[in-house]
């Protein structure tokens, strides 16, 4: 037993029974041999997807992370140098590099981000950080890219793809290469900053640590991230959840369900978070103080923290909400998306269908009536690349400006941008689309009910030029527009293979009452055919009468 657990003593002198997290568990029952059986085909299902990375680029991320942490040591030790440390504390004054996100969690995908924690002693400055650190990367023949933000380093390496660094400074003379992070008094005499750029290490840490086995969670953690990415929910910046979250609803699950391997873990993940009463958060421990007055979630205190929809509660200190940006909608698309998840693993577990199904994507496009067609644009690709960031980033403001329209029920933005239609674009006019589904309120005399969307859209406009030019951004040819369509006109920005209808190729049987669709369980072995037993078929809802036979025929059902 790990020693976050602890234990519950039952009456009658029996086992005590064993605590992962805030509740008891649900079920501490083993898995059978069908659940291994269905372990493995999910991960077999998974594989085409390429979220299994191989042993040579695991070793290549590796060997690119040693040389990265040993390259930080060698420049902490030359700027100790230059503020006059002696020789014999330079030589022990360390340095490291911490890796967290998926990566840490060991569930990061082929050729995804790294993203990573430069930790130093307390007399280098977060501006030696961004100067003289930037400096030497830039001469490193490995690195094939550096860019540089208000908060982190981008590192384009050959072998290891990109790694986003950030930085932090203890309040340590040295930083050993044993330093664990998870500790809350690293966090004393701490600027703001540095808190932060720790919080990433120290929550992922705290999730690893929280769960009862660790490759139980991480197999469940992939499937769960791929099939919100398959669905369209996996997104942080536009109020649905980000990797962290994702990560903190299958922890819990974990510890509801201790012993149960990935399969079973998944289909429980979807049972409990579909009957899930928000907005009660979900919490992996008792939140804790330390005494460092930081500000923390907590409705009794904050009076903000109450109008969170679906808080998901960080378990390291200081505790904060990481889904503070969902909305009423996106909760609403999230919950229907766990209703059906828990109908497809139903069927998966009771043989009727394979894992496959739980990753088929929704078509979007054809889901709903009307859309909003959200466009940017710019005049070069450098200023595309900017422009779109920071329109993204504000998405869920006009999200939030459409659901408070007392006309709009829901507002559903697909977190994939599209490109720009080439026989609408000029030609030196990069674009960037994105759609918003809208549902619209039944009212009465529905035809004399004229619904604006003017203010609404024009003031998410005015909020996104605002910004840019707050911060100096705006240029010429930078653009952003809104328009209303409806389903019929999608073909205008999008290609046709998204926005019709698939038909599916299946077979007809002829008979004398006219052609019935054909039940994919029956045998195709016989030119003539007189049709599949009375009464229903097990798999589908096809069902034939007497007399009920004749020639199979290819046909679009």
């Amino acid at each position: 037993l790990e020693p976050f657990s602890s234990c519950s003593y039952m009456h009658g002198g029996q086992q005590p029974q064993k605590h992962y997290g805030i509740t008891s568990s649900i079920s501490m029952a083993f898995p059978r041999e069908v659940d291994h059986q269905y372990t493995q085909k999910l991960s077999e299902a998974m594989k085409p997807f390429g979220v299994f990375e191989d042993e040579d680029e695991l070793n290549h991320r590796l060997a690119v992370l040693g040389k990265l942490n040993t390259f930080v040591k060698e420049w902490i030790a030359e700027i100790s140098e230059t503020k006059n440390l002696p020789p014999s504390a330079i030589t022990n004054v360390g340095g490291k590099i911490f890796t967290f996100g998926s990566y840490r969690l060991g569930v990061h995908t082929k050729g995804a981000d790294i993203d990573a924690l430069c930790v130093s002693p307390r007399h280098v400055e977060r501006t030696d950080f961004f100067d003289s650190f930037f400096a030497k990367l830039k001469l490193h023949e490995e690195i094939k890219d550096l860019r540089v933000s208000v908060i982190k380093v981008y590192l384009l390496c050959l072998v290891a793809g990109q790694i986003d660094l950030l930085f932090a400074r203890l309040a340590l003379q040295s930083i050993p290469d044993n330093l664990d992070l998870r500790g809350d008094s690293h966090l004393r005499n701490l600027d703001i900053r540095c808190i932060r750029s720790l919080n990433g290490c120290r929550v992922t840490d705290e999730i690893l640590y929280l769960v009862p086995n660790k490759e139980n969670f991480r197999l469940t953690l992939r499937a769960i991230k791929l099939w919100a990415k398959r669905r369209g929910i996996y997104s942080n910046m536009l109020g649905f959840l980000g990797g962290v979250s994702w990560a903190m609803l299958v922890a819990r699950t974990c510890q509801l369900y201790p012993n149960a391997v990935a399969a079973t873990l998944v289909h429980k993940f979807f049972l409990v978070f579909s009957k899930w009463e928000w907005p009660n958060p979900v919490l992996l421990k008792q939140p804790e103080d330390s005494n460092l007055n930081l500000p923390v979630w907590d409705p009794r205190v904050n009076p903000s923290d109450r109008y969170h929809l679906m808080p998901i509660i960080t378990p390291a200190y200081p505790q904060q909400n990481s889904t503070y940006n969902v909305s009423t909608s996106t909760r609403t698309i999230m919950s229907e998306e766990f209703k059906y998840g828990l109908s497809v693993t139903d069927d998966i577990l009771q043989g009727k269908t394979d894992w496959s199904k739980l990753f088929q994507p929704p078509n979007f496009f054809l889901k709903y009536k009307h859309y909003i067609v959200l466009t940017a644009s710019a005049s070069t690709e450098e200023n595309q690349l900017e422009w779109i960031g920071l329109v993204e980033s504000k998405i869920r403001v006009l999200v939030g400006n459409l659901e408070r329209n007392e006309y709009i029920t829901l507002a559903h933005v697909n977190p994939t941008s599209f490109p720009g239609n080439k026989e609408s674009c000029s030609e030196n006019e990069f674009v960037s689309m994105w759609f918003i589904g809208i549902i619209f309120k039944k009212v009465e005399n529905a035809e004399s009910v004229n619904i604006d969307l003017t203010y609404d859209i024009q003031s998410f406009t005015d909020t996104v030029y605002r910004q840019a030019n707050n911060i100096n951004m705006l240029k010429d040819g930078m653009k952003i527009e809104a328009t209303h369509v409806k389903k019929k006109q999608l073909h205008q920005y999008l290609p046709v293979e998204l926005v019709q209808r698939k038909k599916r190729v299946g077979w007809m049987l002829s008979s004398g009452r006219g052609s019935i669709p054909f039940c994919h369980s029956w045998s195709t072995s016989q030119p003539y055919f007189k049709g599949p037993p009375l009464g229903p078929c097990s798999q589908c809802v096809l069902k034939r009468g007497p007399g009920e036979e004749g020639i199979l025929r290819k046909a679009n059902v």
